[in-house]
């Protein structure tokens, strides 16, 4: 005989795709740092070749500008100072002369800082320097002359050495120039094919991770889809076990109805003829005694008041069990003489409440309606310490509502709900079990210091109730 596997090893049994998920997850996340690493990189790498390259190069541009602008302006002095119909002596270019002097060299320094370092343009440089300072030096050969009353020789010696030296200076500074403008299209060649391989890889990083989140997709999606049938599988047997569950525990309900039942009518058929016939005899040996005040008859009355007693209990006990009123009189009369009752043996007062259309309900379907209120008050005697509760009977169109509310201490409801009350015997799962049996709905409200409220909904069908009631008249 084969035993049927447990949850545990049912549940084992399913296949978990965390490992491989992990994989994915750690490949994924290797892939985006390596290539986190690799833009970072090539950012450094754009950042300081635009620091030092790109915008050096043009400082260095705006500086041979600054030289060409002064050359151009050293051109017109020159002109202007070897025309023979000029106003002024040429010593007055002398100051002139000297700013420009300062400027060019200035402006020659921030160029060699800022420029690139190749043999091409450090040879020009060179040059340029050797030729500018031949070119100052023969402009002060030139205002000496001037100085000294010569200054036809001073024009002639402008004319025939300086403007070609300044025409020296011109070339190699446009040189320059055209060297810095290629060393730019160059740099700006450089970058753009930077980005373009950074745009590239990301291209491929994109297809990788794509490839990669779609092999993880479909892994997920296979691996989720044997779970799902797995727990799919596993549900039902839940379901087939829950309502195995579900029949023996209405069928224990049953039993222990049956078993009330009799008990009742035992209680109340054998037990209560056999203390009636007590008191009868009893009554008829108080009679047939000795005087009304001797001690035979006082014993005897003593007796014939503790059956009575016992038989008033007995009655009483038989009434819970099974109360007979419920046959007699409907679920109206029985819930409210159960409240009676209940206030009666307890102190506890219980305001009863109705709003009943019809009234009548099946006594099959009543008795379940009279023990979830039997159990209500119980747990409200047994664990509320409540001073008062309110019962709320209510027929509404197409349902039969039953509210239990009372002004205990109440208590905080556990995370998906309370089975089972400290205590109880049927408890709360017992009374669930009646309402579902009934098709209808419980629900219970409660929270530390604001008491409880039971409800249950039972769904009526009016036309099956027309009928019980034709068959029960």
């Amino acid at each position: 005989m084969s035993v049927p596997p447990s949850q545990h090893d049912l549940l084992s049994e399913i296949p978990s795709p965390s490992v491989r998920l992990w994989f994915g997850l750690c490949v994924t996340l290797a892939i985006f740092l390596v290539f986190a690493s690799y833009t970072i990189r090539e950012i450094r790498w754009l950042e300081d070749f635009q620091a030092n390259v790109v915008q050096k190069n043009r400082k260095a541009s705006l500086q041979l500008l600054r030289l060409q602008d002064d050359t151009y302006r050293l051109a017109v002095s020159l002109r202007d100072m070897t025309l023979p119909e000029s106003r002024y002596p040429i010593y007055y270019w002398k100051g002139e002369f000297t700013r420009w002097h300062q400027d060019m060299d200035e402006a020659l320094a921030l160029e060699g800082q800022y420029a690139v370092n190749t043999p091409a343009s450090d040879a020009q440089r060179r040059q340029l320097r050797d030729v500018l300072d031949d070119f100052w030096q023969t402009a002060d050969e030139a205002f000496l002359l001037a100085d000294q009353g010569h200054e036809a020789t001073a024009r002639y010696l402008i004319r025939s050495q300086l403007e070609a030296k300044r025409d020296a200076i011109a070339r190699i500074v446009s040189g320059l120039l055209a060297k810095n403008d290629q060393a730019q299209t160059e740099a700006g060649q450089r970058v753009s094919q930077v980005y373009g391989k950074v745009k590239q890889d990301i291209l491929v990083l994109i297809a990788v991770l794509f490839l990669v989140a779609l092999g993880t997709g479909l892994y997920t999606l296979q691996a989720n889809r044997k779970t799902f049938e797995r727990l799919h599988h596993l549900a039902e047997q839940l379901q087939a076990q829950s309502q195995k569950l579900s029949k023996l525990s209405w069928n224990l309900i049953e039993v222990q109805e049956e078993t009330l039942r009799r008990v009742s009518r035992d209680l109340h058929d054998e037990f209560g003829q056999i203390l009636t016939a007590l008191g009868v005899m009893l009554s008829r040996a108080e009679m047939k005694g000795l005087e009304k005040d001797s001690v035979f008859v006082k014993e005897v009355q003593a007796v014939k008041q503790i059956v009575a007693d016992t038989l008033e209990n007995v009655r009483n006990s038989s009434q819970l069990f099974r109360p007979a009123i419920l046959d007699d009189f409907g679920l109206e009369e029985t819930l409210e003489w159960f409240v009676e009752q209940f206030s009666k043996q307890t102190g506890i007062k219980v305001h009863f409440a109705r709003e009943l259309v019809q009234g009548f309900f099946p006594r099959e379907d009543a008795i379940h309606i009279y023990r979830i209120l039997q159990e209500a008050l119980n747990n409200v005697a047994r664990h509320s310490k409540a001073q008062e509760a309110w019962v709320v009977l209510r027929e509404q169109s197409d349902a039969l509502s039953l509210e239990v509310r009372d002004n205990g201490k109440g208590f905080a409801l556990p995370q998906g709900g309370m089975e089972r009350a400290p205590g109880d015997g049927i408890g709360l799962m017992g009374m669930r079990e009646r309402a579902q049996h009934l098709n209808g709905t419980f629900s219970l409200r409660s929270a530390p210091g604001q008491g409880t409220v039971l409800s249950v909904r039972i769904p009526v069908d009016r036309g099956a109730l027309r009928r019980a009631e034709e068959k029960v008249g």
